[in-house]
């Protein structure tokens, strides 16, 4: 055996080795997720126990796992088999089998009106704020997806869009669960205390929390009606990822990276394009042909079981992969854009809830 054949062969076990790490945080991860909640119940930390998402531990224990390998000098070799970017796309093509049109459609237009116009103002805002306090431009972007479209998920096609460092995508996913959690509890109550009518609950906190998973649980505190405006608001957001990926990839190219007068191609555009946003977009249609046609809904139920599982191995490798010193050069200026636009969501989003859903009925 060469040389050259001796170094590829440890290279693809080092890489095996790296995928088996992931795949055995991924198991540890949705152990915690369903025995935790058991070993709390009835304990003052019942309730929180129940509402912490999987995220929370796989991005907890990929940055353990990478403190520990970094420690014993193995991570770096280990490193080609956290494969973050396809875990990733892959849960996201999967994600779009749970974006059903059909139900989108029955709410038509106060969500759909609540979702263009949310996602505008507040992006808008993001993307302004942090101009103004000089953060790079990629990870603006990632961060007015964020906060105004579907958290983690949007950051992901946003990421893809620009170009961004994983870095970066770490650092906005981090945000995202930091405000999240939070929010989950927070805002049911804020809704008691606002004496908010079901409907405009639902849609302010389908519009306002970043992930789908955190909108379900505060929507399930308020109660079933809120839960599916909510989800509906939510699903209309999601819907909208593609949308944003085409703009942001169109823009980066032909303005904030060109160069002299060179023209940008439709190949390039389509070459920066983040393709999976194709597949999610596909599955979405497939999904919602095949729900209205009378498909078994167990189906569905196991691609969004599959999804979880991409997606657990996706932020296991985000926690193996993150690295401290890039979040120390961005400082504390993100964090305030991403607070302030949170806040900034949270008062437009009400406004926009209250008026457009005043008097609805999902019924």
């Amino acid at each position: 055996m060469t040389e050259v054949q001796t170094r590829q062969r440890s290279q693809v076990l080092w890489a095996a080795g790296g995928v088996a790490v992931v795949v055995v945080l991924a198991a540890l991860t949705r152990y915690l997720e369903q025995q935790v909640p058991v070993f709390a119940k009835g304990t003052w930390l019942g309730g929180v126990a129940k509402s912490v998402e999987y995220p929370v531990y796989a991005i907890l224990l990929g940055l353990l796992g990478n403190a520990v390998l970094t420690g014993l000098g193995f991570r770096d070799r280990l490193a080609a088999g956290f494969r973050t970017e396809f875990f990733i796309k892959t849960g996201l093509v999967l994600l779009g089998a749970s974006i059903n049109f059909a139900v989108i459609v029955k709410a038509a237009g106060p969500a759909i009106a609540q979702a263009f116009l949310l996602i505008t103002l507040v992006f808008g805002f993001t993307w302004w704020l942090g101009g103004k306090l000089g953060i790079d431009a990629k990870l603006r972007a990632l961060l007015a997806s964020a906060v105004s479209i579907c958290g983690v998920s949007a950051a992901i096609a946003a990421a893809g869009a620009v170009q961004a460092r994983r870095e970066q995508l770490a650092y906005t996913a981090s945000m995202v669960i930091i405000f999240a959690l939070p929010s989950i509890f927070l805002l049911p109550l804020a809704v008691d205390a606002l004496n908010l009518p079901t409907a405009v609950a639902g849609a302010w906190i389908g519009g306002n929390i970043d992930t789908t998973a955190a909108v379900s649980a505060a929507g399930a505190i308020v109660g079933e009606e809120a839960l599916q405006i909510a989800t509906i608001v939510k699903t209309t957001q999601n819907a909208l990822l593609g949308v944003v990926a085409v703009a942001l990839t169109a823009y980066f190219a032909l303005k904030v990276e060109r160069t002299g007068e060179a023209k940008v191609s439709g190949r390039a555009l389509w070459e920066r394009f983040p393709k999976f946003v194709l597949g999610f977009l596909a599955a979405s249609v497939v999904a919602t042909v095949f729900l209205e046609s009378g498909g078994d809904k167990t189906l569905i139920t196991t691609v969004n079981d599959l999804r979880t599982l991409f997606l657990i191995l996706a932020f296991v490798s985000i926690g193996l992969e993150f690295r401290v010193a890039p979040l120390r050069e961005a400082g504390w200026r993100p964090i305030g854009v991403f607070a302030s636009a949170t806040v900034f969501n949270l008062l437009v989003g009400l406004g926009l809830a209250s008026v457009l859903f005043a008097g609805f009925s999902s019924s």
